[in-house]
């Protein structure tokens, strides 16, 4: 018990100087960037209003969230802020300007997150049909993933195709280097990652897992988490030159071992310093290399951060 005890207390203590790190950081830099005094008229149609006949999908900076469909897990002020890591539908997280959803489903095509359940991904689809109907240039990635543990759902992606059919954009390297005008009336990337069974091929209508890669560690450190995405974030080519998209998630997990379990007040401790992170990228050189950024509990800061960028992008001033 004493041993327990003592560990405790210095994992506490690494969380504080941790914490008193990226405060530091931020007071220092501040979070200046290109793009960064941009603020998009309408988050709804932030991409038509920069332009689609210009804007390269390379040019991009993608707001995402993770574990998207989370809003409604679990059971209210019991299990659910375990594994809540949205509270916004995701609905109301595209109109907000979201433009990655990471969605993990179970067997029964329940959304899930680890043991806990929410609902069937249909609610998933349909809000983002919804979207789609209401807006003209707006173009999503759809992460479908199966959840660690579980098997695949049967003939899922016969169930994804015919659900968004002629909003699918094929599997096709050269769609990294198109505008959006020029990927239109087509409006979803939908990347499914099964467990077990085969992944999309080359032209395909789902894209398969290697085109949506991150290095996500697990970690409830926010320095430790920062630095770790800026290590793996230099590493990749800059977005120009990939035929890939590349995630970073400025999020933590919470730890079995320590007493808070609650995924809001773990991840708090980095959700801040989004707009530090995408500045030290540029102050470090690799700001040409920050494509998808994923957060929890998305807020219209965030979604700023990478709209601004993207403007910057576009406009030739990053």
């Amino acid at each position: 018990m004493g041993a327990e005890i003592s560990k405790q207390i210095e994992h506490r203590k690494a969380i504080s100087k941790e914490k008193k790190t990226l405060a530091d950081l931020k007071q220092t830099g501040g979070s200046d960037f290109p793009g960064s005094d941009y603020r998009p008229p309408d988050r709804t149609n932030w991409m038509s209003n920069l332009h689609p006949h210009k804007t390269r999908m390379n040019q991009i900076v993608w707001p995402g969230t993770h574990d998207s469909a989370t809003d409604k897990i679990g059971i209210p002020l019991v299990t659910q802020p375990l594994a809540q890591c949205q509270i916004l539908s995701i609905y109301q997280q595209l109109k907000m300007g979201t433009r990655v959803l990471d969605i993990r489903v179970k067997e029964n095509r329940r959304v899930c997150h680890g043991i806990l359940v929410t609902y069937n991904v249909d609610v998933v689809i349909s809000n983002v049909k919804q979207f789609l109907a209401e807006t003209q240039c707006e173009i999503i990635i759809l992460e479908i993933r199966t959840e660690f543990g579980h098997d695949d759902p049967p003939e899922f992606d016969k169930y994804l195709e015919d659900q968004l059919g002629d909003y699918l954009i094929h599997q096709n390297d050269d769609v990294f280097n198109k505008t959006i005008s020029e990927i239109l009336p087509k409006r979803v990337i939908c990347v499914w990652k099964p467990r077990k069974t085969p992944q999309p091929k080359a032209g395909d209508p789902l894209w398969s897992s290697g085109y949506l890669r991150d290095n996500w560690i697990d970690t409830d450190l926010p320095s430790t988490k920062f630095e770790s995405n800026m290590k793996y974030l230099a590493e990749q080519k800059p977005v120009e030159s990939r035929k890939y998209f590349y995630r970073v998630e400025n999020t933590l997990t919470p730890q079995a071992d320590n007493p808070i379990l609650c995924v809001k007040p773990v991840t708090d401790r980095i959700r801040p310093y989004a707009t530090t992170f995408v500045e030290q990228c540029f102050l470090r050189g690799f700001g040409d290399r920050l494509q998808i950024f994923s957060t929890d509990f998305i807020d219209e800061d965030f979604v700023d951060a990478c709209v601004g960028l993207t403007y910057a992008n576009v406009e030739g001033e990053a």
